[in-house]
């Protein structure tokens, strides 16, 4: 396998950044890159790591605001009760259903990965997902309205997302809509409960990437894909926030359709 050239790492982080947070999978169209590009993903296992940490900046700005209410909130849980602050505590409920699918089946979405035909399906489901989110009624539901089980809900959600090819924003984003939140504050529970479910992520793989290593000559390149991903997610939210808004959800569906069909006509043919 040749090693990770500057083109690689930047159209990767471009990908990872742009798919991470708009509805269309970053680990499908990841692992299909890594697949045309001939790049053993056991050999960047440090680099698709730090992706994931270039792309959480990206959330920290955007919601940095929301981020420190958190924080403060973690530290006056008792008062918050009383005085209904809930976020914090549907982000921890909704993070839950999620940890414990990515821990107990890590090896079954791990083997979907190597499998093209699977992550063309996943992307057509995705696709599905979109279609019918972008066909949910007006909904009011804020933090106040939401329930522990519309947390859940979503947190299963997202679980489901670690499948390659299912979009992460777009599950959850189904999910709070689904659940009748309405669109402004579906996206951002979407893009907040992805800092635990990034983090979870890091915490889980980096072992095996340290013990992997950087492979020689690849650590310039790997630095200009992380930047690239930082920056690439930081527009890929903003513009998440205004497609959600503008009920455009289904321009993506379109392209998942599309991707995925191609994907699974190229599985069969090859």
């Amino acid at each position: 396998m040749a090693t990770l050239s500057f083109f690689q790492a930047v159209i990767l982080g471009l990908v990872q950044g742009l798919a991470e947070f708009l509805p269309i999978s970053s680990s499908g169209h990841l692992a299909l890159l890594q697949h045309f590009f001939g790049i053993n993903g056991d050999s960047v296992l440090i680099f698709a790591v730090m992706l994931h940490l270039g792309t959480l900046v990206s959330v920290f700005i955007v919601y940095w605001k929301d981020i420190a209410k958190l924080i403060y909130e973690l530290c006056r849980c008792i008062a918050d009760i009383c005085r209904g602050r809930r976020l914090g505590f549907m982000i921890i409920v909704a993070t839950i259903p999620t940890a414990l699918m990515g821990l107990l089946l890590n090896d079954t979405f791990g083997a979907m990965y190597t499998s093209i035909i699977t992550i063309g399906i996943s992307l057509v489901i995705t696709g599905t997902i979109l279609f019918i989110a972008e066909r949910v009624g007006s909904n009011k539901k804020t933090v106040t309205e939401m329930s522990f089980l519309h947390a859940l809900f979503i947190g299963v959600m997202q679980g489901i997302a670690i499948t390659p090819g299912i979009s992460r924003s777009g599950s959850t984003l189904f999910g709070g809509l689904v659940s009748g939140l309405n669109r402004e504050f579906a996206v951002k529970f979407a893009f907040l409960i992805s800092i635990p479910s990034i983090l979870g992520s890091v915490i889980l793989e980096l072992p095996e990437a340290l013990k992997a290593g950087i492979p020689d000559g690849t650590g310039g390149p790997m630095i200009a894909g992380i930047i690239v991903a930082a920056v690439s997610g930081l527009i890929a939210i903003k513009t998440m926030i205004r497609v959600v808004s503008n009920k455009k959800l289904s321009y993506f569906s379109y392209y998942t359709w599309i991707l995925g069909a191609a994907v699974i006509i190229y599985a069969i043919v090859s």
